[in-house]
């Protein structure tokens, strides 16, 4: 007698209750074993009853199966999981409730074996059919039997697993279906590749999306290709044909195409096409005229067809519908077209974020929620960062217009004669037959920044075989990397601020600059890699909307570290003055891809947040693709569009003496020309009173990328206050519009009066001055300051997690712009582009020994790993003195930097003044000691 694993394994059984129904859905509840020491297959447990019990489709993850993580998990990740023993994090870490700070938490972890069963009755009426079992996204590797019978070994990452399992399924009887489905790493794809990563997803065991088991004719269409040609109006179309016949046959193939997602409808005439198939099958390849009217397809116009084929002959009658769309991607001047016009590539990435299930949804209604986020925000591209989409993103992409980079779900060695190099060949084929004729699928990528001994030689075979064997899109060889010959485009890391010389924060604010040297001395489209990576502090009441499968403990871990800094309080602040300094890197990040001619397009890293790697807030949306509040999408399509006007400033920074300049361009990626276009300007004052207006007759835009609209000159000579001003600039008429900041100091400042203030750099003189009871501004000499924290404008790239060495540790300022210090020195409450020359001469102090309630005026934000009080500016008693404490040099050069000028004068004006009265009390000791405190 056998043992029983499952008692009444029976029960599951499935009878289908149409007489004439061609599939039988088996989603419901499943036997189930777990496999942790894989011996099931050594102790036969396909041809046992299983003992446990769990629903399919869906995860054993998410069904509370596996074990609780803890510090000793075996995780599926490479980067950060040594960092699992950092101190900082080792209550959180070794806690009997693990909690990780570099990616989110799940209820539960499995890497291994996983066995699936039921009990299924074959229709009667199914007799003669072929009978296959569909298996849409199952993670990773399935072994399926039937009754004991081995029907074999599936291991595609990116689509359907599907079995022919005529041989052993009789109609009218029972059977017991066996699936093992393994989510180890079968084949070495890279431990951090968005494919399998707890960096990401996660890396769960079960099925996802369909499961159904298929009934057809045992001659069936196996694949249909469709390649469209516009210019000749017509489809290649390439059939093959299946056969479990055993007998050799031939027919008549019909074959027309209807129209749909558009306005206007379109059909093609209906053609015959004789066709002959073997005992093993068969294929057909023939043009099928489209006529005269076809409906192209793009972001703007969306139209799709189904091509409807329908085989008869001896004996045999079978159906096919394939979607696909009439689209041509062409380069031109190094950008890309579509149906002969340019298009930008404006995207971001998406890396398989999914909290909720630790999986990727297969229903389309989410996929277009997500895709419309992305629209709304100004995006018409999504790069799948070293993941394969299911089915569901390819149709929502279709029916919105959306163009998308697909990857072959590694980030790995190639050329190193690991299974790899066998495996990538069998999946692009896989990929391309489940998804080729989405006419979204347009761009295509192997592996996120693949190395290896041999890669480049590796690859660029491997491109030369796919450009040879399918044209309808562009390949590359990896994301980031390498620059090979056979690259049909680049995806480069070289332009984003970062890496630029001009545009870096080392330099002066601008907005004049490009690419375009860069992108002359390249030969093929250049795409910008991964731009952006600004974080903003973590929204910590997040953590709550995390309901699923996957927990934001890691904001959890953030928030106990800002309340025990006293600084709970805060958190809200933090998110919101980041988040729009964020905001402003962002647009410049975009306007200087926008504006660059012959640059074809840019992937964010990212529009929304990443929580693995150490997590990584670069988002303005979370890692639920939910706002944080700081700006709307309204706001975020002003200059990330298609059609976005642009202002080339040298500086945004400028005294009373000098004029202010600004070229205006416009940057046309839409649908057409714009005709008879005017831009109206105007440059106002932060009230939102007008200084200065006018109109700029430009005429024509061409729909080529970019158009020179004018000159935009104002003298400046007026502002003999301090001014924060705004350029706004709008195509007339139209809801084009874009703004930006800059800032008018004057050149002489008026005299303050008699006064006992004494500004100082030396802490001994400051202190004797106190100790009489004086005025003092200190602005230490930065140079003595022992403070390991490094003053800077710019704020953290990714995180300090993954890059342990960045020595940027803050994420811009917050400040109060009522504060009465502040009234000559016009600011926002957070980073904007005139504090960059304070910043970059700075050195945070930590008021972690400080009294409690000491708050600066000026608060850089700190690593949110540290949580630190830091201030650059702040107010205290000292003895029966009173003091200013200024960690900015604004005593040097002030005559060729007017910003540091201006905030002295205002600090010195407040100073000489009743109002200034700090209520904290510092001891001589204590301000010495956070002058000279270590890290």
């Amino acid at each position: 007698m056998k043992r029983t694993l499952f008692a009444v394994g029976c029960a599951l059984s499935l009878v289908v209750g149409s007489a004439h129904a061609a599939s039988v859905n088996l989603s419901g509840r499943w036997a189930f074993a777990l496999d942790a020491n894989d011996v099931g297959i050594a102790r036969t447990w396909f041809d046992q009853a299983l003992a446990g019990s769990i629903r399919l489709p869906g995860s054993l993850q998410e069904q509370g199966y596996g074990a609780k993580p803890s510090a000793k998990t075996e995780w599926t990740s490479g980067i950060g999981t040594a960092l699992l023993g950092d101190p900082r994090f080792a209550e959180y870490v070794q806690a009997e409730d693990f909690m990780s700070p570099f990616w989110l938490t799940p209820d539960r972890h499995y890497v291994g074996a996983a066995w699936y069963q039921r009990q299924v009755t074959v229709p009667a009426d199914w007799k003669g059919k072929r009978i296959a079992l569909f298996l849409e996204r199952p993670h990773w590797q399935t072994t399926v039997w039937v009754d004991g019978h081995n029907m074999g070994t599936r291991d595609g990452l990116g689509m359907v697993h599907e079995y022919d399992l005529t041989a052993v399924c009789e109609p009218g009887h029972t059977h017991r279906l066996t699936i093992r489905v393994d989510n180890r790493e079968v084949v070495p794809v890279g431990k951090d590749a968005h494919s399998i990563s707890d960096q990401t997803q996660s890396n769960w065991n079960g099925i996802a999306g369909r499961l159904e088991l298929r009934a057809g004719p045992k001659v069936w269409f196996d694949d249909v290709q469709i390649h469209p040609n516009l210019g000749d109006s017509q489809v290649r179309v390439v059939v093959q044909l299946g056969n479990g016949t055993g007998v050799a046959g031939s027919g008549l193939l019909r074959v027309h195409a209807t129209s749909y997602q558009s306005e206007s409808q379109h059909s093609t005439d209906l053609q015959t096409v004789p066709v002959e198939w073997s005992e093993q099958g068969g294929q057909a390849t023939f043009a099928h005229s489209m006529g005269s009217g076809l409906l192209a397809w793009d972001e703007y116009s969306p139209a799709l067809y189904r091509l409807e084929l329908e085989l008869v002959g001896d004996g045999v009658e079978a159906q096919k519908t394939v979607s696909f769309g009439m689209r041509e991607l062409g380069i031109q001047d190094k950008q890309f077209t579509i149906n002969g016009r340019k298009i930008f590539l404006r995207g971001t990435l998406e890396c398989c974020i999914f909290p909720q299930h630790g999986y990727p949804p297969t229903d389309v209604g989410e996929w277009k929620r997500i895709i419309g986020i992305a629209k709304a925000h100004g995006l018409n591209h999504f790069r799948f960062h070293s993941w394969c989409p299911p089915e569901a993103a390819y149709v929502a992409a279709d029916e919105m217009g959306f163009y998308l980079q697909v990857e072959g779900s590694c980030w790995a060695a190639f050329g190193d004669g690991t299974a790899l190099d066998t495996w990538i060949y069998a999946e692009i084929d896989r990929m391309i037959r489940a998804y080729g004729n989405h006419p979204s699928f347009c761009f295509f990528s192997p592996s996120n920044e693949p190395s290896g001994r041999n890669r480049d030689r590796f690859l660029g075979e491997l491109l030369t075989t796919l450009k040879a064997k399918d044209d309808r899109r562009f390949y590359v060889a990896g994301a980031g990397w390498p620059q090979i010959p056979e690259n049909q485009y680049s995806i480069e890391q070289a332009v984003r601020l970062q890496r630029w010389p001009t545009l870096r924060f080392d330099r002066s604010a601008q907005t004049f600059d490009d690419y375009r040297s860069h992108v002359e001395a390249r030969p093929i489209p250049v795409v910008g890699h991964e731009i952006g990576q600004w974080c903003a502090y973590p929204d910590l009441a997040e953590e709550n909307q995390y309901r699923g499968v996957l927990k934001a403990k890691n904001m959890a871990i953030f928030r106990d570290k800002l309340d025990k800094a006293g600084m709970g309080h805060l958190a809200h602040d933090f998110l919101m003055a980041s988040g729009k300094f964020q905001t402003l890197l962002y647009k410049q990040e975009i306007e200087a891809a926008l504006r660059t001619p012959g640059f074809a397009g840019f992937a964010l890293l990212d529009l929304h947040d990443f929580p693995g790697q150490g997590t990584a807030p670069v988002g303005v949306l979370n890692a639920l693709w939910q706002s944080k509040g700081y700006v709307t999408p309204e706001q975020y399509r002003r200059f990330c569009n298609d059609i976005v006007p642009l202002a080339r400033m040298k500086k945004r920074v400028f005294t009373s003496d000098e004029t202010f300049e600004a070229l205006i361009e416009v940057a046309n990626y839409g649908p057409s020309d714009l005709t008879d276009a005017v831009i109206q300007w105007t440059l106002r004052k932060a009230t939102g009173r007008s200084v200065a207006e006018g109109r700029l007759g430009v005429g024509r835009i061409a729909n080529q990328g970019l158009t020179r609209a004018g000159q935009v000159s104002v003298p400046l000579a007026a502002f003999q206050k301090a001014a924060k001003l705004n350029l706004d600039v709008r195509l007339q008429g139209t809801s084009w519009a874009n703004d930006w900041d800059i800032w008018v100091y004057p050149v002489r400042l008026p005299q303050l009066g008699a006064s006992d203030i004494v500004v100082t750099q030396d802490a001994a003189t400051a202190l004797e001055r106190l100790q009489a009871g004086g005025r003092v501004l200190l602005v230490p000499d930065l140079r003595t300051l022992n403070v390991r924290t490094q003053g800077t404008f710019r704020p953290i790239f990714w995180n300090r997690i993954t890059f342990p060495k960045n020595v940027v540790h803050t994420l811009g300022i917050l400040c109060d712009p009522d504060h009465p210090a502040l009234p000559e020195f016009p600011t926002d409450f957070h980073s904007n582009w005139q504090w960059q020359d304070l910043l970059d001469r700075s050195k945070p102090l930590v008021l972690s020994d400080a009294p409690s309630d000491l708050w600066p005026i000026v608060q850089p934000i700190d690593d949110w790993n540290d949580a630190r009080k830091l201030a650059v500016l702040l107010e205290a008693r000292v003895g029966s003195g009173r003091l200013m404490l200024c960690a900015m040099d604004i005593l040097t050069d002030v005559d060729t930097r007017p910003v540091a000028r201006q905030l002295r004068y205002s600090l010195l004006r407040y100073m000489n003044s009743d109002r200034f009265s700090p209520r904290v009390e510092l001891s001589p000791d204590q301000l010495r000691s956070l002058l000279q405190q270590g890290e």
